[in-house]
C-alpha cells in the first residue's frame, strides 16, 4: 500500500471525527482467560450509536432509495466524508462509520453483490493490498446471522493494536510448521471451525497472497461443508485472516441474548454496545457465548 493511501486513511479519519461524520471511539474492557486462551470483552460506544441509527431507520423507513429505506445501500454511493478511495480494481476503501477501533476500514465492492456470495479473488486482493503493507486482521461477516449489517458485499480490516482481535493466541496452540494445504482444528474451541495456513500478512506479494487466501478459503469451505444453495449463496459464516493463518467458522445465529456476535469475537475480542453487557459475557464465559452462535462441533 503506497504511503499516500495510508496518509489519506489517517487524514480522512481525523477530518471525519472533527466533522461528526465518524462516531467517536470510546471503550471500556475486561479480560478473561478460558482454556488457556485470552479473551477481551470490549464496550464500544460506537456500537450503541449504530443500534440507535438502525432503530431510527426501521421506525421511519419511508424514503425510497434514501437512508431510511430498508433497502438503502450505503456502499454503492459512500458518504464522501468517509470515503478513502479506490483499492484495487473492484473495491473502495471506506471508514467504518461505527468503528470498533481506530482506522477500521470497510473494503466494499463497487458493484453490488450479495454478502452471502462466495468470496472471490478480487475480495482477497483488496485485503492483500492493505495487509501486505500494514499487517492487521482481515475479516468477513457472511450474512445477517454472522453479524453482517449490510447485504452489499464487503470485507473489513482493522490494524494490529493491543486489544484488537487477532488469531495469534489461537494459532500458537496449532502446529507452526504445518503444510499450507493442511486443515487444522483447535481442541479447545467448542464449535465447528477450520484453520488453514495461508500466505497473508505484512511484506507478502499481493497477488500471491490473494491467491493463497482464496485457495485456503475454498479448502475451509470443503472441510466445513459450506456449500452454495440454488441461488449461489453460502450458509452464514465468518472468516478471519492474519499473519499466515485463516479461520472459518459456520454460524447458526447472530445473537447471544441481545448481543450481536461477529467475526471479531472469534478472534478473541467480543464487542458490546452497553458496558453492562461486559458482565453478561464474563458470567456466561466467552467460549460458551461463541458455541451458542456457531455450529455444534
Amino acid at each position: 500500500m503506497p504511503s499516500a493511501f495510508w496518509d489519506k486513511v489517517v487524514q480522512r479519519n481525523r477530518s471525519a471525527l472533527e466533522s461528526g461524520d465518524l462516531a467517536p471511539l470510546e471503550t471500556e474492557e475486561a479480560t478473561i482467560q478460558e482454556a488457556g486462551l485470552p479473551f477481551t470483552i470490549r464496550w464500544a460506544a460506537s456500537l450503541a450509536d449504530k443500534d440507535v441509527a438502525r432503530e431510527k431507520d426501521a421506525a421511519s423507513a419511508t424514503l425510497p432509495g434514501g437512508p431510511r429505506d430498508p433497502d438503502f445501500n450505503p456502499f454503492l454511493n459512500p458518504d464522501p466524508a468517509l470515503l478513502v478511495g479506490p483499492i484495487g480494481e473492484a473495491h473502495q476503501a471506506i471508514l467504518n462509520k461505527f468503528p470498533v477501533c481506530e482506522h477500521h476500514l470497510v473494503l466494499a465492492r463497487r458493484e453490488f453483490a450479495e454478502q452471502l456470495a462466495p468470496l472471490e479473488t478480487s475480495d482477497f486482493l483488496a485485503l492483500a493490498h492493505v495487509m501486505s503493507a500494514r499487517g492487521g486482521l482481515g475479516f468477513y461477516n457472511g450474512g445477517p446471522a454472522a453479524g453482517a449489517s449490510q447485504r452489499h458485499k464487503h470485507v473489513q480490516w482493522i490494524p494490529p493494536a493491543a486489544g484488537n482481535a487477532s488469531l495469534h493466541a489461537l494459532v500458537t496452540q496449532l502446529a507452526p510448521a504445518a503444510a499450507s494445504t493442511d486443515t487444522h482444528f483447535h481442541d479447545n474451541l467448542p464449535f465447528r471451525h477450520c484453520f488453514i495456513r495461508v500466505k497473508a500478512g505484512q511484506g507478502m506479494d499481493e497477488a500471491a497472497s490473494a491467491a493463497s487466501m482464496l485457495e485456503g478459503f475454498n479448502q475451509a469451505r470443503v472441510a466445513l461443508q459450506l456449500d452454495v444453495d440454488e441461488d449461489g449463496l453460502l450458509p452464514a459464516f465468518n472468516m478471519l485472516v492474519n499473519d499466515h493463518w485463516m479461520l472459518v467458522v459456520g454460524r447458526s445465529k447472530e445473537h447471544y441474548k441481545d448481543i450481536s456476535i461477529n467475526a471479531l469475537s472469534f478472534g478473541g475480542t467480543l464487542y458490546v454496545p452497553d458496558p453492562a453487557q461486559l458482565d453478561t459475557i464474563r458470567q456466561a464465559g466467552a467460549l460458551a457465548v461463541l458455541a451458542s452462535v456457531g455450529w455444534p462441533r
